[in-house]
């Protein structure tokens, strides 16, 4: 073998090390960071086909599957929203808080303070939780007894855009819904 085909056999084999390395490293720090909130659930082999049609989804509120063509515009919702269009919203890295529509006023305006002027973040009522609050995102979900729960900063902090997301970076804008 000649020095010249040794030296790039060389440099590929160290390509492949590095590589592996860092998405071992990657996969490392993501499993480290969901292990450390507790009471996420997560879901796999979740369908990314787009409907028109209306979705029954096997969770409350869905964290993925059959959804809508158009996102839904990320913000802050005073009405319940499409659920086919925040699933596309989720896909693009969004964020869903829903919470009872019967939750007091205080944990509704803590709510919006954090979710208000921040990109791929949803929030709605959402009649029929299985909790108070729930964190969504593409593939995980997180109930909370309210919205004064440290782990919703934690979720939101992982999951936003984080690595579950199938279409991360893409826009959570130009769909639909005119969020307040």
């Amino acid at each position: 073998m000649s020095k010249r085909s040794l030296r790039i056999s060389a440099l590929a084999a160290g390509g492949v090390v590095i590589l592996g390395g860092n998405a071992a490293a990657y996969a490392a720090v993501t499993r480290d960071h969901e292990r450390h909130i507790p009471g996420v659930v997560k879901y796999h082999d979740l369908s990314r086909r787009h409907t028109t049609g209306h979705v029954v989804y096997p969770q409350v509120p869905p964290v993925g599957g059959p959804h809508a063509p158009l996102p839904l515009n990320c913000g802050i919702y005073t009405t319940p929203v499409h659920e086919e269009n925040a699933v596309h919203s989720m896909e693009h890295g969004a964020v869903w808080v829903t919470y009872r529509p019967d939750l007091p006023g205080d944990q509704v305006t803590a709510l919006r303070s954090v979710i208000r002027g921040r990109s791929h973040l949803l929030l709605s009522p959402f009649p029929g939780l299985p909790a108070p609050v729930v964190a969504s995102a593409w593939g995980r979900q997180l109930r909370l007894s309210g919205a004064f729960d440290p782990r919703l900063k934690q979720f939101i902090g992982v999951y936003r855009g984080g690595p579950q997301t199938p279409e991360r970076g893409a826009p959570c804008s130009g769909g639909v819904g005119h969020p307040s």
